[in-house]
């Protein structure tokens, strides 16, 4: 219990309760506030710490015991206490400074009215405010889950503060990298410059240059400001990594490239907040001239300046810098300081909206971003919160903002408010911001988080890039409500290694008071509109139990399995994973209410019932009456829009792999966009299939079309599965010349074997591929365990004379939310140095000298080492996924028919021997039918194709063909100007004596501890605005400065 004065008069007892769970233990803090504090209220904070992991207490038989009840919440996806609201505090902020304790106290008046606003509305989720100080307020409470074993969240690092607290910004990064700048130094300016680029957000732009005698751009490709996304902050981060110093500083040739960046227009970039940060350890040039030529009278560019390392260097010009250009000057004196100083120019920035007030009170919406809390993917709309009051001490105005307010929304809720099963298989809806960034996507898949970054997947690399889904990407910012028609290659299947070219009418419009669009692409035949679905069902359908006898399990033996597909029919049923188990979830229900009920989507439930008569029938009347075997059919299968799939015989089920969701099966969304029958074979990579212990199957399907109203709509894909071992021998005697046996389709000009694959199968190989180049039958045995390879595997020069002849064309993919191996590193290690006593011809010894103050110097390093884990952010993963992975770049290439109605005949030569190819394209469906001769040398030095994902090297990122990303202006007012602000800086020199310098020297040289990690006492934390900051701020003692000279 601390006691804190607020203002001059009012005095404030906080109770802090730490090391929370379910019970709080509050005695001792009572006792303590009735001696102290008799006639002042007190506030009893639920305050979560990771530090109290493992911690037990019995409180059972305390009577001062504060008990939370936590009770599950499905909506929260956590235990939830809907009376309180909790708190986090970072892990590196000391929890009892008088400014932490007062932040608690004046933020508990926001737990009324959160309650309040959840009466009003309960569908709010998290309400978060998120204070300057690093203090987090949430509602409801829930004990906080640190995903790894160091707590490393702090608010003000999260994206959504990081929006809400200041107008986007154009940054010119520029690093010092003269000869003076090495060692340590480097290290630091290198860790700083990281920590300063994760300050960024996709809103805003940003260039990083290196300088000595002359400036030039780090990553050579960006040659403006870019967008400060991952991916590019990706490719900085990496190119500091391997910044090397020589050389000696000219600081005006650093300002002249930011400045020519900077005042640039004809690139895009956030037309708001200017500014430089320059890193260096010192200088005395003051590049007086260079402000005046390009920022001076009127200053539109913000300048901060960093001292960076332990020096001896005058600062007085890096403030001066600062000062006279409206920004700021900090001091990064260790590793522990480079979190703190990083991150406060934010501060800086939010003076203009504190002193704009109202106009700055706007509700801006964030980037998709992982919840901390395990609510998932979520937006956030965010609003600053200022502090208004005078400042007593002078007559200016208050500048200084107290923090950040959020309200999350889970896109999940979003995708629940869409109409997914109107649209169509093959229909789908998405929303996208003004940076063309999807919030909502069928392809908003991460598998891999950080929780400092956004989740930002660009509508142009969540699908295959089109010229005209560039007027997509663009057109929803530029026009209200739109709609545009065109044809496009997609691959939104969930097979990801075909591509079909679809049709697709494009709708969107603004959504109100966001700054985000919403489009659906509309494939029209899958489903007519919804006024004309109705009239499908005949007027006197019975609504009934009765009709869903048939989906039962005791029904499937006569009738063939059914799958239905796991969609929220009724409010109250209960999804599951396992098809039997939803079956008898969705029969119980209807037991219980009726199909018109108000808690069930209608148009579903009739939609199902309408199909489940549908198929019956077919069964009845058709597949009963068929026997499978003579057709060499494994099974017969029928999918509908109105999730269901009926598979016979039952038996079939047993090896059936298919999605039980239609919209999400690979064969139906398939069938939907293309004409005729499509085949797929099993999908294999290295695999091989065994055809003695297994029944190979290859799938074929066909959308079933029917008119209504003058509309053709495609309700159902059906199919069959075919026995490849029968239908191979169909295929040797389907692809065999018997009608020609003289000899006149000789197989080439020295051979005098027949077009014939089943008589001459040992000279001639014949393949049926498909529309992606994977095999679907061979006339060769020992091909039949690669079915569903890709044909390059099996005949790879065969595969690439296709190719080469345009038989194949490809597109390759870039997925940017693929996760892979880690990269490995190697590490050495050492024993700890045993202790050494000098004696007096040791300090005559020059070499001796010159040791041990390199070892002296090494002790800085290891420290700085060993703390560094506390306060840079390591990247934090899901839950559930191997901290060992990486997020990385995969390139998917894809393979599809060009010449559809070609008739392909060539001479293959290979060196000293040829052969003759023939390729034909089958008629209504997606085959191609290969002949070739056997090649009768050893073949020939080609490319050989892949299909494959492969990783993508990050530089090699850069590179990639882009489309002219859109010229975005600020959505909101651009609040960064204001000639009423001041506090320009903050630092010291220290200067200590000779005599000092020596005596401290000699006296640390004289003693060489086998332990490397000086004693944490040798740490105090540096001069700071925020009383907060605790161990977030450790900088070396100043005593020590001289030691790492």
């Amino acid at each position: 219990m601390r006691k804190s004065v607020l203002g001059d008069t009012k005095q404030l007892c906080v109770c802090v309760c730490v090391c929370v769970r379910v019970r709080m233990r509050v005695r001792a803090c009572v006792r303590a506030w009735v001696r102290a504090c008799p006639r002042s209220p007190l506030t009893i904070l639920i305050v979560y710490s990771p530090q109290c992991d493992g911690e037990e207490e019995n409180l059972l038989e305390n009577p001062f015991s504060l008990e939370l009840e936590f009770v599950d919440d499905p909506n929260f996806k956590n235990k939830v206490n809907y009376s309180s609201s909790a708190v986090q505090i970072p892990t590196d902020i000391y929890k009892g400074s008088p400014t932490i304790l007062n932040e608690l106290n004046w933020t508990q008046s926001l737990e009324r009215l959160f309650i309040d606003n959840r009466r009003e509305d309960s569908s709010l989720r998290w309400q978060v405010f998120g204070s300057a100080t690093g203090v987090t307020r949430y509602y409801p409470a829930t004990p906080w889950k640190a995903p790894n074993k160091i707590d490393l969240y702090d608010v003000r690092r999260r994206p959504w503060y990081i929006q809400g607290a200041s107008s986007p910004k154009d940054m010119v990064i520029i690093v010092d990298v003269s000869g003076s700048v090495s060692g340590l130094t480097l290290k630091l300016m290198k860790a700083s410059v990281m920590e300063m680029l994760e300050t960024l957000t996709d809103d805003d732009y940003v260039n990083v240059a290196s300088f000595s005698e002359k400036a030039e751009a780090l990553v050579p490709c960006f040659k403006n400001l870019v967008q400060a996304n991952i991916r590019n902050k990706k490719i900085f981060k990496e190119a500091v990594f391997h910044m090397q110093a020589k050389g000696t500083t000219d600081y005006k040739s650093g300002f002249t490239f930011a400045f020519e960046q900077l005042l640039n227009t004809t690139a895009p970039r956030a037309f708001c907040n200017k500014m430089i940060m320059m890193f260096t350890d010192g200088g005395e040039d003051r590049a007086q001239d260079i402000f005046e030529k390009y920022n001076w009278p009127n200053k539109t560019v913000r300048v901060f300046t960093f001292s960076v390392g332990q020096h001896n260097y005058d600062v007085t010009p890096l403030q001066w810098i600062a000062c006279a250009n409206k920004g700021y000057y900090f001091e990064i004196p260790s590793i522990g300081a480079i979190r703190i100083n990083t991150q406060e120019y934010l501060d800086v920035l939010g003076r203009p909206m504190v002193l704009a007030g109202t106009r700055a009170k706007q509700v801006q919406w964030t980037n998709v971003y992982q919840d901390a809390l395990g609510l998932g993917l979520v937006i956030t709309g965010t609003m600053p919160v200022f502090n208004l009051t005078a400042d007593v001490s002078s007559s200016q105005v208050n500048q200084l903002i107290l923090g950040v307010m959020g309200v999350d929304i889970a896109i999940n809720e979003i995708k629940r408010k869409t109409p997914t099963y109107r649209l169509g298989a093959n229909g789908y809806t998405y929303a996208i911001d003004p940076n063309g960034y999807v919030l909502l996507h069928p392809n908003l898949q991460p598998k891999i988080f950080n929780f400092r970054e956004p989740v930002t997947l660009d509508f142009l690399d969540a699908e295959l890039e089109d010229s005209n889904k560039e007027e997509v990407r663009t057109a929803p910012r530029l026009i209200q409500t739109h709609m545009l028609l065109f044809s496009f290659y997609s691959n939104l299947s969930s097979f990801p290694r075909y591509i079909d070219e679809a049709w697709r009418t494009y709708t969107w419009t603004p959504v109100n008071g966001t700054n985000y669009s919403c489009c659906y692409p509309d494939n029209a035949p899958s489903l007519p509109s919804l006024p004309d679905r109705p009239q499908l069902l005949p007027a006197n359908l019975p609504l009934s139990v009765a009709d869903f006898e048939s989906l039962l399990p005791n029904s499937f033996e006569s009738e063939g399995h059914v799958f239905i597909a796991p969609r929220e029919y009724c409010n109250e049923l209960e999804l599951a994973s396992n098809n039997t188990e939803f079956l008898f979830n969705f029969i119980a229900l209807m037991e219980k209410v009726t199909p018109d009920s108000k808690q069930c989507d209608n148009l579903l439930l009739h939609n199902l019932i309408l199909d489940t008569g549908i198929i019956g029938q077919l069964v009845d009347k058709v597949w009963k009456n068929k026997d499978l075997n003579t057709y060499g059919f494994l099974a017969v299968f029928a999918a509908t829009d109105g999730g269901i799939t009926r598979v016979f015989p039952n038996k079939a089920a047993e090896s059936w792999e298919e999605d039980p969701e239609p919209f999400n099966a690979s064969y139906y969304r398939r069938s939907l966009d293309n004409k005729g029958y499509i085949f797929r074979a099993p999908y294999r990579t290295d695999d091989l299939l065994n055809p003695e212990n297994d029944t190979i199957g290859v799938l074929v399907s066909t959308a079933v079309e029917i008119s209504v109203g003058g509309k053709t709509i495609k309700p159902a894909v059906v199919g069959v599965k075919l026995d490849l071992e029968a239908w191979t021998d169909k295929f040797k005697i389907l692809a065999s010349n018997h009608t020609d046996r003289q000899g006149s389709n000789a197989c080439g000009p020295h051979s005098a074997c027949e077009m014939d694959c089943e008589a001459n199968s040992e000279d001639l190989l014949c393949y049926l591929l498909d529309d992606g180049g994977f095999l679907i039958m061979s006339n060769q045995k020992e091909d039949w365990n690669k079915v569903g390879m890709f044909f390059s595997e099996v005949e790879p020069y065969l595969m690439y004379a296709l190719y080469n002849s345009s038989f194949y064309n490809r597109k390759q993919s870039y997925d940017y939310q693929s996760v892979c191996e880690p990269i490995p590193t190697s590490s050495h290690g050492a024993a700890p140095r045993g202790a050494f006593v000098p004696t007096i011809a040791d300090f005559l010894n020059m070499a001796w000298w010159t040791s041990a103050a390199t070892w002296s110097l090494f002790q800085q390093v290891i420290a700085g080492m060993a703390y560094q884990s506390w306060f840079i952010t390591d990247e934090v993963l899901a839950e559930g996924m191997d901290s060992r992975e990486r997020g990385c770049v995969m390139i998917q290439t894809q393979y599809y028919f060009t010449n559809l109605n070609s008739t392909f005949n060539m001479l293959q030569d290979c060196g000293n021997c040829s052969r003759l190819i023939h390729a034909k394209k089958i008629n209504n469906t997606n085959l191609l039918f290969v002949v070739a001769e056997k090649m009768p040398c050893n073949g020939c030095e080609i490319d050989k194709l892949s299909q494959e994902e492969e990783e993508c090297i990050l530089w090699l990122v850069c590179f990639i063909p882009r489309t002219l990303q859109l010229l975005l202006l600020p959505t909101l007012n651009c609040l960064s100007f204001s000639f009423n602000t001041s506090d320009c800086g903050r630092g010291h020199s220290f200067g200590p004596s000779l005599v000092t310098l020596l005596a401290i020297q000699l006296l640390l040289l004289s003693q060489t501890p086998p332990l490397l990690l000086p004693p944490l006492s040798l740490f105090t934390p540096p001069p700071s605005r925020r009383p907060g900051g605790g161990l977030g701020a450790l900088a070396l003692h100043p005593a020590l400065l001289p030691v790492v000279l």
